[in-house]
């Protein structure tokens, strides 16, 4: 479009030209009847004044039309640059709005891998809350068969007359006693496990709500980009509305002029 607004610039330029070579050729015509005239009669000399009156009329109009080219060819420079610079910040706006788009992207995809974390530690202290009743049931019926045990070693001891020598119960207690410790040794660690677990779910739950935070800000940011884009189209399309305009006032001057 540039192109042909040129070639049709310098065609318009050519047929100015060739308009003042001709002018200037009358003119020289003009001058040789002049010079003729002078040696004839009255009336030939008033013919020669109007001819001169009427030359410097067209030379007046020339230089008019000339000036008046180089303004619209400023205007339209002016415009030019404007509209690039518009360009410009148009693509310089949908840059901006590609990299929050993809910052928002970034965004819900850090979202739903906090969202799985936190479904997978609340699964993972389900289990780990089945497995501790689980232990509470096996211990709580090792400690029912071992009092059993005991009561049936008791009475057996009761109906036994032997000296107490021979019999040492020291062994029983000792296996009551390690099994309570081992039996505390993993409700110490299940706990530990589990207050692990609940401080990632914390840590999921606030990563979560900053992931949340910046999705709106995100999407503010987004909207305001939207608005300045909107904006520069609308300025973009006057400048392009005011451009037409002055060149068709450019072309009906030239027009006019012809």
């Amino acid at each position: 479009e540039e192109s042909l607004q040129m070639w049709d610039l310098n065609k318009r330029l050519e047929a100015y030209l060739a308009r003042v070579k001709f002018l200037e050729e009358e003119n020289e015509v003009l001058r040789a009847e002049i010079q003729s005239a002078k040696g004839s009669p009255a009336g030939e000399s008033w013919r020669a004044s109007s001819y001169e009156e009427e030359l410097r009329a067209l030379r007046d109009a020339l230089d008019h039309a000339f000036r008046e080219k180089c303004t619209a060819e400023l205007a339209r420079d002016n415009l030019y640059e404007e509209v690039q610079q518009v360009k410009s910040r148009c693509q310089k706006e949908q840059a901006a709005r590609e990299a929050a788009k993809k910052q928002l992207s970034l965004s819900r995809k850090e979202l739903e891998e906090e969202r799985r974390a936190q479904i997978w530690l609340k699964e993972r202290a389900v289990q780990l809350e089945k497995e501790v009743e689980a232990l509470l049931e096996v211990h709580e019926e090792e400690k029912a068969g071992l009092d059993q045990e005991i009561a049936s070693f008791s009475q057996s001891l009761e109906t036994f007359r032997c000296a107490p020598v021979a019999f040492q119960p020291v062994e029983v207690e000792d296996y009551s006693k390690r099994l309570s410790e081992i039996w505390k040794g993993a409700v110490e660690t299940y706990k530990t496990e589990v207050s692990q677990l609940e401080g990632s779910l914390c840590q999921a739950k606030e990563n979560l709500w900053k992931a949340v935070e910046d999705n709106q800000q995100s999407q503010l940011q987004l909207q305001h980009l939207e608005k300045d884009l909107a904006g520069l189209k609308a300025r973009k399309e006057m400048l392009e509305e005011g451009l037409a305009r002055q060149w068709q006032e450019q072309r009906g001057e030239a027009e006019k002029f012809q």
